[in-house]
């Protein structure tokens, strides 16, 4: 394989922990294969007459604590001269993410934007399940609170979460009876303008959520993530603990059912959440889970990553 040019859109570099992230870990395999690295920020995107345009820095990276990227001089780089682009800012999915997607969209597939950024805008990840409503568990998606009530008076405990939140940031669990629940619908209708995300509270989280990756719409690994004690949360930023794991055959069943319309839309590097055999989210923006996998004696899943993005690239 020639060496590829690869720019990576991404939050600053130089504050992540590198030892759960999995852009990290895809730019150390890139890198290995002798791709050429540089870096730039989202905020930095610019168009004009149809040319995107980002300072771009040449980056090296190394799997050293506190010393793990050398960053060269911006230079004024137009993204159709480049071969691949990593779209792998964090969340929140705000209009600044979407007019990333719409800006990226005008050099994909001429320089190869993984993830697809038209597919990326318009598959948020708590909306896109709603593709396959048989395989989530009961969900509302509103912001009025007479249909809240009512789901909560069908289903007893109910988890409420902000539409395009991320890193389980903002997830309530509420009861039948809860006093509580005035005061969250008003915390909730004061800090989001969107509508919420309202399931059916599945008890077995306890014994986690599993984070299956999906490469090309084919399930190759996944990690099991238990909450913290006292806490439904599982996502490891907020102190879940993960474990090895195999998949269930209900779990394989979900994966053959979603993966191909992962492919088709070109979301190559894609992690679902499943809870006791239930599909909650569907993460194509930034999605993690590698190292944690690798870590635990999985595969490389960054390997196959980039088997895919090189045969794709010819």
């Amino acid at each position: 394989m020639k060496s590829l040019t690869v720019a990576v859109q991404m939050d600053p570099i130089q504050a992540i922990k590198i030892a759960g992230d999995s852009t990290f870990a895809l730019l150390l395999e890139a890198q290995a294969r002798g791709h050429k690295l540089k870096f730039y920020t989202p905020d930095r995107l610019s168009m004009r007459d149809s040319r995107v345009f980002a300072p771009m820095q040449d980056l090296v990276v190394r799997d050293v604590v506190g010393d793990h990227c050398s960053l060269g001089e911006p230079v004024r780089t137009d993204l159709s001269d480049v071969d691949v682009v990593l779209l792998r800012q964090d969340p929140p999915f705000d209009m600044a993410y979407v007019t990333s997607t719409h800006l990226l969209e005008r050099v994909h597939p001429h320089t190869l934007v993984v993830n697809d950024p038209a597919h990326v805008r318009n598959a948020p990840e708590k909306i896109m399940v709603t593709l396959f409503p048989d395989l989530m568990p009961p969900t509302l998606i509103t912001r009025d609170r007479e249909a809240i009530e009512q789901f909560r008076d069908e289903h007893g405990e109910i988890v409420m979460k902000p539409l395009y939140g991320n890193g389980g940031a903002a997830v309530f669990k509420t009861g039948a009876k809860d006093p509580n629940f005035g005061s969250l619908f008003d915390l909730f209708s004061t800090l989001f303008r969107e509508p919420w995300v309202v399931q059916r509270f599945l008890p077995a989280v306890v014994k986690g959520d599993k984070r299956i990756i999906l490469v090309d719409g084919e399930p190759l690994g996944g990690v099991n993530r238990v909450p913290a004690e006292n806490d439904i949360r599982s996502n490891m930023v907020r102190g879940g603990a993960a474990e090895t794991t195999q998949l269930t055959p209900r779990e394989k069943e979900i994966c053959d059912r979603i993966g191909p319309t992962l492919k088709e839309r070109g979301l190559l590097f894609v992690g679902i959440d499943v809870i006791d055999g239930h599909l909650t989210e569907i993460n194509v923006t930034s999605p993690t889970g590698l190292r944690a996998i690798k870590r635990l004696g999985g595969p490389d899943l960054s390997k196959a990553i980039w088997d895919r993005i090189e045969a794709k690239r010819g």
